[in-house]
């Protein structure tokens, strides 16, 4: 990718009035008060995925004592937590699930009675703990399970831990009101093994201790869903004033490298949406087993090593999950019902962040890469349940994971380019960033955002004129959506067309001249017919595609490979699936083998992979393949 010019840079910097970063009007102190007055203020959707009845009784703040035990694989310690008794009721309910729970305090230490609720599948069970109208605090002494959703152990010499909380697993490693709609500042003090180091969603360490022991605040209010915690051989790099990196020592300096424009892109977002109110912008590269290309939790995204290409092409995923620190994380979606209010306007900021920084270009071609995902995605969920084409969708008594599918994210990014195609950029931006600045540290349902919109930017003509009921409680893509064009990947297409037909060989194509996503769109826009075994290894031998370092083109020739029989990619197909788990990768591979009669090559390598794949990524794979432990 292209350097970001010093004009674009003078530019950002002339539209922040910041010459070295973030520019925060309010300290930390003064946006944690701001964020919990508004949150006492809030009355909250009903959560069909959490127990907690946080209008009655709410927790507001988590002080956390911990032992990380890589022996025993168990997390064990006491939540301290200051609750809101709203009601001055007699009760109050956390969500947990696989928690061995031993011991709850009120106030003083003073013995609460507290039960287990029956267990509900993938919600786990309620806590319900007495309390009184006085009562102030609740504290649960309590042990993780070893085979907690959340947690993936990472075996070796330096052994690593990581969590994922979203959509609700932080109740496997956390008693919590485990919904997005309830907030709570917290703070930590965790030890682990002295010759690891302990980060979180928080105030970071940028070394080892000398004991083990690490202290953590998070000081603006967050969801459950953005708890997170690392444990591992861990080093830190600066990228800028505002932003650094995490990663383990083989990693450290590739990383460095690879994410060293993330500071401009916190300039450009700030440039477009207001300030970054949380205080630093970090990211800790995880072991290759992490489900999920990245994770926004606050002040340290948790991102995959897929991403290090050796090129910087991979970098609008660093532009995503910063988007998040405004979507998502600043104003976040009340239930998961709501999940395309966070991804939808994430995918359209970090399109508007790739541009600033790399130029239209750039952005463009995401973006009709974006599109082509989502007709293919549509189309599968439309044969299937029409209704989770929705972007309001209605997730009762299913798992909110069922809901991360490109409808959030892409249909909800072309939504808004829509509004903005319509109603102008200009406007669309104040729009936007207004709803930002006034929603802080607030949740935000379909129906409020609806109101918002006809508040503040559309009429009743605009609104029906532009088919909005259509885009957000209709199923499908609407006739309105926008159209994407890239003349680049338009001759990426026709060489598709030159090479298929014999017209153009193998050596001919401009291969080495392509960007990444010319190449990923060449290898994922072949046509099942008239492409066959020989034409990929010509291929092969002239470009060494099974070797590339660029995981994402990697992905798109292995598919490529198992869908037309390509048995010299089949090594490195094992290879990547037994040390690769991220699932975006793992479900369109394993079902390319399922769809070409290839299923006693999937369950081989599957039950070789399956041990070091994160739950998120089995709960996928175990349906997908039909797997029993018994296999």
């Amino acid at each position: 990718m292209k350097k970001l010019s010093l004009l674009i840079v003078l530019a950002l910097v002339a539209l922040t009035s910041c010459n070295d970063g973030p520019k925060n009007e309010k300290p930390s102190t003064e946006r944690s008060e701001e964020s919990k007055s508004k949150i006492a203020a809030m009355k909250l959707a009903q959560d069909n995925h959490s127990f907690s009845r946080p209008n009655d009784a709410v927790v507001t703040h988590l002080a956390w004592d911990a032992k990380v035990d890589f022996e025993t694989k168990v997390i064990s310690g006491t939540a301290h937590f200051d609750i809101d008794n709203k009601s001055k009721g007699n009760k109050i309910i956390f969500d947990t699930r696989d928690l061995d729970i031993q011991a709850v305090m009120l106030d003083d230490q003073t013995p609460s009675s507290w039960e287990l609720g029956p267990e509900k599948e993938f919600m786990g069970q309620a806590l319900v703990v007495e309390i009184t109208p006085e009562t102030k605090k609740v504290s649960i002494t309590y042990a993780s399970s070893p085979d907690a959703g959340a947690l993936l152990w990472v075996e070796g010499e330096k052994p690593f831990l990581f969590t994922q909380s979203q959509a609700i697993l932080a109740r496997t490693w956390i008693p919590c009101q485990d919904s997005p709609g309830v907030r709570y500042t917290y703070e930590a003090d965790v030890q682990v093994r002295e010759d690891l180091m302990a980060l979180m969603s928080a105030s970071n360490p940028t070394e080892k201790s000398a004991d083990g022991k690490y202290h953590f605040e998070m000081k603006q209010a967050i969801p459950s869903y953005l708890m997170a915690l690392a444990v591992g051989d861990i080093e830190y790099r600066s990228m800028g004033p505002n932003t650094a990196v995490y990663a383990t020592p083989d990693l450290i300096e590739a990383a460095a490298w690879e994410f060293a424009e993330t500071e401009d892109m916190l300039v450009a977002a700030e440039a477009l949406y207001g300030d970054y109110v949380w205080d630093r912008y970090d990211l800790l590269i995880l072991p290759a087993a992490f489900p999920f290309g990245g994770m926004e939790n606050p002040r340290l995204t948790f991102a995959t090593p897929t991403i290090i290409a050796g090129d910087r092409s991979l970098t609008s995923l660093v532009a995503h999950e910063l988007a998040h620190s405004w979507s998502g994380n600043l104003v976040t979606n009340s239930t998961w019902d709501d999940f395309w209010l966070n991804e939808g306007f994430t995918v359209y900021f970090e399109q508007r962040i790739m541009e600033a920084v790399y130029g239209r270009d750039i952005s463009e071609m995401l973006a009709q890469l974006s599109y082509q995902g989502l007709v293919k995605e549509v189309d599968e969920i439309m044969d299937k349940n029409p209704n989770d084409t929705h972007l309001k969708l209605h997730l009762k008594d299913r798992d909110p994971d069922d809901g991360m599918s490109a409808i959030a994210y892409d249909k909800g990014y072309f939504f808004l380019r829509m509004l903005e195609e319509n109603v102008g950029r200009s406007t669309f931006d104040a729009f936007l960033k207004d709803y930002f600045t006034s929603n802080a540290f607030s949740v935000m349902d379909t129906e409020q955002f609806v109101a918002h919109l006809k508040a503040k930017l559309l009429d009743e003509t605009a609104y029906t004129a532009l088919r909005i009921d259509d885009w957000i409680y209709g199923a499908g893509l609407p006739e309105n959506c926008p159209t994407v064009g890239s003349d680049r990947l338009v001759k990426v297409d026709e060489a598709i067309q030159k090479w298929t037909s014999g017209e153009q060989s193998s050596k001919d194509l401009p291969w080495n001249d392509w960007m990444y996503q010319e190449r990923y769109r060449f290898l994922t826009n072949l046509p099942s017919e008239g492409v066959d075994e020989k034409m990929l290894k010509e291929l092969d031998e002239e470009y060494g595609i099974t070797e590339t370092g660029n995981n994402e083109v990697l992905f798109a020739w292995l598919e490529q490979s198992i869908l037309h029989q390509y048995q010299p990619a089949y090594p490195q197909l094992r290879s990547f699936l037994t040390s690769v788990g991220r699932r975006k990768f793992l479900t369109p591979l394993y079902r390319a083998m399922l769809e070409t009669e290839q299923r006693d090559m999937a369950m081989s390598i599957y039950e070789e992979a399956r041990p070091a794949y994160h739950s998120v990524a089995t709960g996928t794979m175990d349906e997908l393949l039909s797997w029993s432990e018994s296999e």
